[in-house]
């Protein structure tokens, strides 16, 4: 029996590797990790495959829908159509509208909507046709709004709702679609020179352990799909 592939968008940031990991050690997936950062995909491919896996490190930018298209066509061509995509990728700025530079808010709409809407777009066509899945990441900011988070949020409910509509097209496919609203997670986005908050990475979500939550949504039968998923660190409960 094939080993499922998953393709992981942005796999070289800190939940991407997490989630790259637990695929391959504990779901037997096959794993491409797609990324702006070549050295950092190669690495983390690298230490798959020195477990005994099988991973491949793709360089691509979301916002190019050409060379999105090349890459889903090649992975199809070379290993097979993909039973789960794995949207890790993203842009943020946590900055008070006033003061956003223009080019950075297009560089967060370009990243964050744009290139969501491209990376579905170019791999559509190359999932498993039998069943596959798509993974969404827009964060409790696309379900609730901070201070200062007016342009980045504005961004992550564009997926909720891009994401919502894909739900209405594709019901007689069988690529299911969920959303993860995460909290805090301990990555290295907090250290972004665009992202102007004190927080506690100690008080934050572990990569980890969202790792074993998308193992586990990609684990249910075809039957089931998780819709929508919030989730937190216990401080920051939301009801």
């Amino acid at each position: 029996m094939s080993k499922p592939i998953a393709v992981i968008l942005g796999g070289s940031g800190g939940l991407g590797e997490a989630i790259a990991h637990h695929l391959f050690e504990v779901h037997n997936y096959k794993i491409v990790i797609t990324s702006r950062d070549q050295a950092k995909a190669e690495t983390i491919a690298g230490n798959i495959n020195q477990k005994g896996g099988e991973a491949y490190a793709i360089p691509v930018n979301v916002t190019n829908a050409a060379a999105l298209t090349q890459v889903a066509a090649q992975i199809h061509r070379e290993l097979g159509p993909v039973d789960a995509l794995i949207h890790a990728y993203g842009k943020g700025v946590i900055q008070a509208s006033a003061d956003i530079n223009p080019k950075l808010a297009a560089q967060v709409v370009q990243t964050n909507v744009l290139g969501t809407f491209l990376a579905t777009q170019a791999f559509l066509r190359y999932m498993n046709t039998e069943h596959a899945r798509m993974i969404y990441f827009p964060g409790t900011m696309g379900k609730y709004i901070m201070r200062n988070s007016a342009l980045y949020s504005a961004t992550k409910f564009a997926i909720q709702g891009m994401v919502k509509g894909l739900v209405e097209e594709h019901k007689r496919s069988n690529t299911q679609f969920s959303l993860l609203y995460l909290g805090g997670v301990d990555t290295p986005f907090w250290d972004d020179e665009d992202v102007q908050m004190k927080v506690k990475k100690e008080a934050m979500l572990n990569p980890a352990v969202i790792a074993k939550v998308v193992g586990n949504i990609l684990g249910l039968p075809s039957t089931h799909v998780v819709n929508e998923m919030v989730i937190q660190p216990n401080s920051h409960q939301l009801v």
